[in-house]
């Protein structure tokens, strides 16, 4: 009897581990360097969306990523519109350990990231003819890559503030009351003169 409780609370526990791998949801701070320029943003993720509100000026606010749906919404929150456009696959964010193409992983250290204890690789992939290597940060407690760096140091995609928790549905809906920018893109066709008889 006591051997089937304890069989029957270890496969609770695998599948709540399982549960927990494929249903990825957080919240954290993007920090993004690329050719010596740096991007913050607020990433708030959950598996096939996610809302990244940009700390910089720009005309663009917010991005909604539906890749449920295949498109991304650029919120101009001043102005009260958005733009759909289509999703692109380059869009995807890497929040997982294992890169796309990986073929070769090789720890080379280990350090404290953010409270994290974290194991550092070196990774290579290969796309085709491609053949690119990178740095890969992964927090060993939350299983989580804290930070991924391009190794000729050209881009480097740094999360901190790491919450793994439920994020609401709310913030990959579009605003009730947004409305389509290309509505206002239209130009209205001049009104033809109604012939007097």
């Amino acid at each position: 009897m006591r051997f089937c409780v304890l069989m029957i609370g270890v496969t609770l526990m695998w599948l709540g581990l399982s549960i927990q791998t494929l249903a990825l949801e957080f919240t954290a701070d993007q920090i993004t360097k690329i050719d010596g320029h740096t991007r913050k943003a607020s990433i708030y993720y959950r598996d096939q969306m996610w809302r990244i509100e940009h700390h910089s000026m720009g005309p663009v606010n917010v991005s909604i990523v539906r890749k449920d749906k295949q498109v991304v919404w650029l919120l101009l929150s001043r102005m009260k519109h958005f733009k759909t456009v289509p999703y692109d696959a380059e869009q995807e964010l890497n929040v997982t350990e294992a890169l796309e193409g990986e073929v070769a992983r090789q720890e080379i250290g280990r350090e404290v990231r953010e409270g994290h204890p974290t194991v550092l690789y070196e990774v290579t992939t290969k796309q085709g003819e491609l053949i690119e290597q990178f740095y890969q940060w992964v927090a060993t407690d939350i299983h989580f890559p804290m930070k991924l760096a391009k190794k000729d140091g050209s881009w480097i995609v740094e999360y901190q503030h790491v919450k793994l928790r439920s994020v609401s549905d709310y913030l990959f809906n579009l605003p009730l009351n947004f409305h389509p920018l290309e509505e206002f893109q239209k130009v209205p066709e001049p009104e033809r003169p109604q012939s007097g008889m």
